[in-house]
């Protein structure tokens, strides 16, 4: 029986296994929901797929939502005057695109959250463009990235509301860190230090949003945390370690997010919520209903 809690519990499987993080998630998962592996399989490419249309409908989009706070920038990003590298423009504008089409009602995943939804698939549709057998490793990246996600969310949170963003941000960096390793044939102890790097350096990222929406600064924030998770498995790859152990670092995020106030966790009453632009258009937005 598959059975894991924690990181090096997952990294030591699947070392004993000589097989990815995916592998082993996937097993876990037969395991615990009794439906067959190509179910279990076709669901998840299920959700790759849901993840490539919000991708594509999002960079086609150039109508703001509802409250005019977002849209239409996701394309402007792969404009030809970027100069950050095909890989890293895209992850930015692949995760604004999914989080525009968040903010307009659109169908997305939530992964982990749906004001983080944009990093995961942001992260690894950028690097898809590098690997052959596309479809079964991209599949793959979203066991590694679930299993990553399962673990923060037993011993931590995913909650905004909890933790702060660093919680939704943080967690969709961390998950999507570890699967661009894990795509680019990387063994499951760099997962394991993509994921610490990419979290420990978003540790305190506060919870803010303007009027309440999961628009400003979410939206963009997708959009940098995606290249943070891409900077995080490029230093992984190169043979570059955590010196806090993954487990420690999301056992101290979850410590950080209990110190925060409630003002920097989705309550909206701190931080760029409270700024004089922020309170204008919460008052303008109220006026509209």
């Amino acid at each position: 029986m598959i059975a894991f809690t924690r990181i090096d519990e997952l990294v030591t499987l699947a070392e004993a296994k000589k097989t990815g993080i995916a592998d082993i998630v996937l097993e876990w998962e037969v395991e615990k929901s009794e439906v067959p592996a190509n179910r279990v399989w076709d669901n998840m490419r299920g959700r790759l797929a849901v993840m490539q249309q919000a991708v594509d409908g999002g960079l086609k989009q150039r109508e703001k939502s509802f409250s005019g706070l977002v849209g239409g920038d996701a394309c402007k990003l792969l404009m030809p005057a970027a100069f950050l590298g095909p890989v890293a423009t895209q992850a930015a504008a692949y995760a604004m695109a999914v989080g525009e089409v968040n903010a307009s009602m659109g169908k997305i995943v939530a992964c982990p959250t749906a004001g983080s939804c944009g990093i995961v698939p942001g992260a690894i549709l950028a690097v898809a463009g590098l690997i052959t057998n596309r479809e079964e490793k991209l599949v793959k990246a979203l066991f590694t990235a679930a299993g990553i996600g399962e673990v923060i969310a037993k011993n931590a949170t995913v909650a905004g509301a909890v933790g702060g963003c660093q919680a939704e941000c943080g967690s969709a960096a961390a998950m999507a860190a570890a699967a661009v390793v894990e795509m680019l044939e990387g063994t499951p102890r760099q997962s394991a230090h993509a994921l610490a790097l990419a979290l420990k350096n978003m540790l305190g990222l506060v919870c803010d949003p303007v009027a309440g929406l999961v628009e400003v600064p979410c939206v963009k924030r997708n959009a940098f945390a995606a290249v943070h998770a891409l900077v995080a498995a490029q230093m992984a790859l190169a043979g570059i370690e955590s010196v806090i152990p993954a487990d420690e670092v999301i056992d101290a995020m979850f410590r950080i997010g209990i110190d925060l106030p409630s003002s920097l966790k989705e309550t909206s009453e701190g931080g760029l919520a409270k700024t004089p632009t922020a309170l204008a258009i919460t008052r303008r937005l109220l006026q509209a209903e």
